[in-house]
């Protein structure tokens, strides 16, 4: 059973454009992540996936320079893009990560795909169903032959953009399943979309990737409760929504 993380990039942001490459200590937000989800113990591949505009040329450079593997597919037509970038990778199991979450915790993903190989009876598993983790940790697993029904049965142009939605809208066709973490902490924002929800993370990131690249979860929140004012630097923003 082949596990890839597809990790959906793209130059083009409403709030913040670029935010992918925005740099912290003289790296872009990408590279972190990267670096992160690589230390994954139960990957055994990860693809950027990203589109074929031109300027997301930007983002291929930055793979090809650091040997990242890579897929350019449909802008608009994600689920196309995942289902290619799968075929290509010859992924069985597929981890959806999107490339605004430089926090992205690699024992949370072995967690959640742990979880899913585990259940014999489960199509998708994630921990957005009910949300207990901050935005930023967005996890989400599933086979690609249920990523196949996905594909044929989905139509409208919503859900052709956001991969998984179907799943969650059709909890009668699918056997889904929600992690969650034993204390709610979904009120933090830990994602990147805004300039405010960028100056949180070059925070964080300042403060402990020097000391360990691969910082967990209560890091994070060790952090945060040392530095009670940070939380306020985003707490404003408003999610958009899917």
């Amino acid at each position: 059973m082949r596990v890839v993380a597809i990790i959906q990039a793209r130059m083009g942001s409403s709030r913040l454009p670029g935010k992918v490459l925005r740099k912290v200590m003289e790296k872009p937000l990408l590279y972190y992540q990267l670096i992160r989800v690589s230390r994954s113990t139960k990957l055994d591949d990860l693809v950027v996936a990203t589109s074929t505009l031109p300027k997301d040329d930007r983002i291929v450079n930055f793979c090809t320079s650091h040997n990242i593997n890579y897929y350019r597919g449909s802008e608009q037509d994600v689920l196309t893009r995942y289902v290619e970038a799968a075929r290509e990778s010859g992924a069985d199991v597929i981890v959806r990560l999107t490339a605004d979450c430089p926090l992205m915790d690699p024992r949370l993903i072995d967690h959640l795909v742990e979880s899913f190989i585990s259940k014999q009876d489960v199509d998708y598993v994630s921990n957005v169903i009910s949300r207990t983790y901050p935005r930023g940790l967005d996890i989400e697993v599933f086979s690609k032959s249920a990523l196949t029904k996905v594909n044929e049965w989905a139509t409208t142009a919503s859900h052709r953009e956001h991969v998984t939605n179907y799943f969650l809208e059709h909890p009668d066709k699918f056997r889904l399943k929600n992690v969650s973490n034993q204390k709610d902490i979904s009120f933090h924002r830990w994602t990147v979309d805004t300039i405010d929800d960028f100056q949180l993370i070059e925070h964080i990131l300042t403060e402990l990737y020097p000391n360990d690249r691969y910082f967990s979860v209560d890091d994070v929140l060790k952090i945060l409760e040392d530095h009670p004012e940070w939380y306020h630097i985003n707490s404003g923003v408003k999610q958009k929504g899917w």
